[in-house]
């Protein structure tokens, strides 16, 4: 008698499942192999990443949330460590590779325990402990910073912007910007602090240093018509009006349709349209504003018209540097010319249109509502300035963080250490398997100050145990690696700092990926609807139907 039981297909036939143990660790060597690729790029003495994408548009860059943007990958599992990079780099905007390399390290670190059969919820509930109580320890030890005295508190910001800038491609200029970006943040409206009122206009051409800091708006001159170089081009005190309106003429073959008897309504239909325009600019003309900013199209006849009048106008803005200009100058965007008031207008101290390298731009200063500012960036090629751009608004997350937190730690690997002390210590007083994950957990926060000893060329071994051997007495809570004397030294004395924030979200958001990858046990992937949606994406755009 036969007593094989029946097969029951549940899935379509060609489904890949995985699932149990071996699901588990594959996914934890998928992380791994995503955590190796970034993971030279930590540090001040870490090596940038030059990507090429599908479109051949070429990146450098050492940005952790930005290389795994780019690398396009597609692992399931090694999807939610490009998540938690980018969810770092909205946050805080610093410690993108940190969280992805300690995400990592921890999966690592506990990948014999799931080969020798202990339960990932055991390891998951470990995590979350050891989790919690790293965070309340790093509340516990971090150093408050009160803004009672503007010129130490500037000196913090200034510290922790060079702290983020230090593993840039900027560090060797790091002075000039700082400055740069602890200004930029402070000319902010500090209860807001809206890093999108900082505008930042790249220009090709110059050094660095030639970088300029706008105390208002910039930005590059927009498509002129015949008339305008007739205009002024700087005035002192002018009144601004900002319009979402289009002041030109229409050819009527493109935009109506007039049917007439006589030639003589033709013209009278003409006559109509050009008085309405030079109604409309005589109104603008009567409100005494001597630079007019519009959205939509600034045609020749009202260029040339302004001009006469010594008014200079700019059509086609941009609508956030519109919007940045509103912010500061004051006034309002109107979307009609009937029925303006003084209220409506906006005034600067300056307006001018001035060359910057290649490019020419408008700039207006001394506003009266300044809560914007604008960064003119320079530097030989459009990759180079593109990554000065990146590491930039790294350093204003940065400098943003601690004006709203006002609590630092130090860098350098120091506050991992102290944690990695703490944790080491505390998981000897709990019982049973949850001691061997927090000490595992303990052991995973290494990673940081290893790391930046191997991409600095520095005896890691060496190190670390030096780093143990001082954070195990009293007065050695803040010593990390020295980049400069090869050894360890007290970060806090050096001026190695960064915000508590940015290792208190990068703890908390390792411990949630690496406990997410843990608990899938299975992957169901069905490959037919994979290579129809490939063979739907390879068919757009080249000229085929949907």
């Amino acid at each position: 008698m036969n007593n094989m039981q029946p097969q029951i297909i549940i899935l379509k036939d060609g489904t890949d499942t995985s699932q149990g143990k071996g699901q588990l660790l594959s996914n934890i060597n998928a992380t791994a192999a995503i955590a190796d690729s970034i993971r030279t790029t930590l540090g001040p003495r870490g090596m940038d990443k030059l990507i090429v994408d599908s479109n051949n548009n070429v990146t450098i860059s050492n940005d952790g949330a930005t290389i795994l943007k780019l690398m396009d990958i597609v692992h399931p599992a090694g999807k939610a460590l490009v998540d938690i990079s980018r969810a770092q780099d909205a946050e805080v905007g610093d410690g993108t590779t940190s969280v992805t390399l300690f995400a990592a390290e921890l999966l690592k670190e506990i990948k014999q325990f799931i080969e020798e059969g202990v339960s990932p919820q055991i390891i998951i509930k470990g995590f979350r402990r050891a989790s919690v109580l790293a965070i309340n320890k790093l509340k516990e030890i971090s150093v408050s910073v009160e803004r009672s005295n503007e010129k130490e508190f500037r000196s913090l910001l200034e510290n922790c912007a060079a702290t983020a800038m230090s593993s840039k491609l900027i560090h060797g200029q790091k002075e000039f910007f700082t400055k740069l970006c602890v200004d930029a943040v402070l000319h902010l409206d500090q209860e807001e602090l809206n890093e999108n009122l900082i505008g930042m206009k790249k220009v090709s051409g110059g050094a660095m240093q030639d970088s300029l800091f706008v105390n208002g708006v910039a930005f590059k001159k927009t498509f002129a018509y015949a008339g305008f170089e007739q205009q002024p081009k700087s005035f002192k005190n002018p009144k601004i009006l900002s319009l979402n309106v289009e002041l030109e003429l229409k050819a009527e073959k493109d935009n109506a349709e007039v049917r007439v008897k006589e030639v003589s309504e033709y013209q009278a239909i003409v006559d109509a349209e050009w008085s309405i325009i030079y109604e409309k600019l005589e109104k603008i003309v009567q409100t005494g504003a001597q630079v007019v900013l519009s959205k939509l199209p600034i045609g020749d006849l009202a260029t040339q018209y302004f001009a006469d009048r010594g008014i200079f106008c700019a059509g086609r803005v941009q609508g956030d540097d519109l919007q940045r200009t509103v912010k500061a100058v004051g006034g309002s965007i109107q979307t009609s010319v009937n029925d303006l008031h003084p209220e409506h207008l906006g005034a600067c101290e300056s307006f001018e249109e001035r060359q910057i390298g290649g490019e020419r731009f408008n700039l207006f200063e001394g506003c009266p509502q300044a809560k914007t500012c604008t960064l003119v960036l320079r530097g030989g090629a459009e990759q180079f300035i593109s990554e000065v751009e990146r590491s930039l608004h790294d350093a204003i997350m940065i400098v943003r963080r601690c004006i709203k937190n006002k609590s630092i730690v130090a860098g350098g690997g120091a506050a991992e250490m102290e944690i990695s002390k703490y944790l080491r210590n505390y998981s000897r007083t709990v019982e049973g398997k949850q001691q061997m994950v927090i000490s595992a957990f303990a052991k995973a926060l290494e990673i940081i100050p290893r790391q930046l000893c191997d991409n600095a060329g520095f005896d890691a071994t060496d190190l670390l145990n030096q780093l143990r051997q001082k954070h195990s007495q009293n007065d050695g809570t803040w010593y990390g690696i020295d980049m400069n004397s090869e050894s360890v030294a007290n970060n806090l004395d050096l001026f190695v700092w960064e915000p508590t924030l940015v290792k208190v979200n990068m703890i908390s958001s390792a411990t949630e990926a690496a406990c997410l990858i843990l608990s899938v046990d299975e992957t169901v992937k069905n490959p037919q609807a994979q290579q129809a949606d490939a063979a739907a994406m390879r068919g757009r755009g080249r000229g085929r139907g949907r």
